[in-house]
């Protein structure tokens, strides 16, 4: 087979529908990914995009011919994947291209309990067999066998965080066309389970891999647009925005305001120490510096870590974090494999806010205490070049320190910091800081894109 180092990533695959993943290419991956994990049965489940269900048949088809069975969980988002790959032990695959446009796909794939598999531990290796042709087996085929896995997915989830003592909470819920509109109405409505206290007020439910309305990224402030609206509008007590494959949540408090996902680390944070006194709490390098802060005044143990699951995943298990957050919106919990869910972040906060009468804003202000950028993304000629000029502006200086955990961060005895990472697949150079104020903040993050673009 040709070339397929267009669409391996890091961490997954993704590719345009049909020019660069196609069912010839997903039953070829299907058959690699079998001699790979090594094991005797896999768990394949797909989202909402037209092309999902044929990729994720011609996949299984891949899985059997080398003699390992497949269970097919049909719909599902991505954190019910890893569910399934917990709740059965087994390696899984899920087909999904998460929030990119509608011509894309993907999959993402993880070994028994949802241990992830990156470019060093699998992927690459998946790869290469894919690329070169994996040898027929000469054994008897495998087996497939459907099972619908969202009841036991909700279930398990709302054992992990009880809502059922909760006030009653206007709960608007924007879906984006993706699969949070197939999981919420189960864990968070009374299709499966018995009602909660919460009026879901739903947007977008409609499954509908086209994306009419809007792209179901939520990280792009231009996708919230509608919830904010919505939330005014109906006088909710919170938002909720899911992305296409529904892994990652985005909370908007009553007044449709955004929170950023570094205050929903922390509220989370705050609710598993609880818990579990003393427990490590893990962030990546681009949280808020708060998060730290409140994990130490709640007396966790705080661990930094670089962007991206399978390093969030693997530092969990060598320390036995109990939580990790990202400034992306993914959340971590040992308590579900060690792996993301949106849902289960989403639950806390809601738990949270339905055990007192506070607002949603009040509650979250103490968790925000300094001002951020957000990602900037800016095309360069050499990412290596104009990240050393960076370095070189600010390094050597007093109270300055510098480390290059994940591409360059330099810290300020003012609290502020900044980082700038490369782009895998692009020409870019992505820059986040922050500060104890706005204006710092914003001051910093003129100097540093000056730098940058010059």
């Amino acid at each position: 087979m040709d070339d397929l180092g267009q669409i391996f990533k890091a961490y997954d695959i993704r590719g345009v529908i049909p020019d660069t993943l196609n069912a010839d290419i997903a039953r070829s991956i299907g058959a690699a990914f079998a001699r790979v994990i090594d094991g005797s049965a896999v768990v394949v489940a797909h989202d909402m995009r037209p092309s999902s269900p044929e990729l994720a048949t011609a996949f299984a088809a891949g899985v059997t011919s080398q003699g390992v069975d497949v269970t097919l969980a049909g719909l599902g988002s991505t954190d019910l994947l890893y569910f399934a790959s917990g709740y059965l032990g087994l390696p899984g695959a899920m087909f999904t291209a998460s929030h990119n446009p509608a011509q894309y796909n993907g999959i993402k794939m993880c070994r028994a309990g949802a241990a992830p598999i990156g470019s060093d531990s699998g992927l690459a290796e998946i790869q290469r067999l894919a690329e070169q042709g994996v040898p027929a087996y000469d054994g008897p085929q495998g087996s497939t066998v459907e099972r619908d896995l969202l009841s036991a997915y909700a279930a398990h989830l709302r054992s992990l965080v009880d809502l059922s003592g909760c006030r009653h909470l206007k709960v608007v819920v924007d879906a984006g066309n993706g699969m949070g509109g197939y999981t919420v109405p189960a864990v968070l409505g009374d299709t499966l389970l018995d009602p909660l206290p919460l009026e879901i007020v739903p947007m977008y439910f409609e499954l509908d891999g086209t994306f009419p309305n809007h792209p179901a990224n939520p990280m792009d402030a231009a996708n919230i647009v509608d919830l904010q609206a919505k939330v005014r509008e109906t006088g909710a007590d919170i938002g909720l925005a899911f992305d296409g494959d529904a892994d990652r949540c985005f909370v908007v408090d009553e007044r449709g305001d955004p929170v950023a996902p570094s205050a929903v680390t922390a509220l989370v944070s705050v609710q598993e120490l609880a818990r579990e006194p003393g427990a490590t709490i893990i962030h990546n390098l681009i949280t808020s510096n708060a998060v730290p802060e409140i994990v130490r005044e709640h007396g966790g143990t705080p661990v930094r870590t670089r962007v991206g699951h399978s390093f969030i995943k693997a530092t969990m298990a060598e320390t036995g974090a109990i939580f990790g957050g990202e400034h992306s919106a993914h959340y971590y919990f040992r308590d579900f494999w060690r792996a993301d869910t949106g849902m289960l972040a989403a639950m806390h906060v809601l738990r949270v806010l339905g055990s007192q009468d506070r607002s949603l804003s009040e509650i979250t202000a103490e968790y925000a205490r300094y001002a951020a950028s957000g990602e900037i993304n800016s095309e360069v000629a050499d990412q290596a070049e104009r990240s050393a000029a960076v370095e070189r502006a600010y390094a050597g200086q007093e109270g300055v320190t510098v480390d290059h955990l994940d591409g360059l961060t330099v810290a300020f005895a003012d609290g502020s910091w900044f980082n700038l990472r490369a782009s895998n697949t692009e020409p870019l150079l992505r820059l986040n800081v922050e500060g104890p104020d706005q204006a710092t903040m914003a001051k910093l993050r003129d100097e540093v894109l000056a730098i940058i673009r010059a």
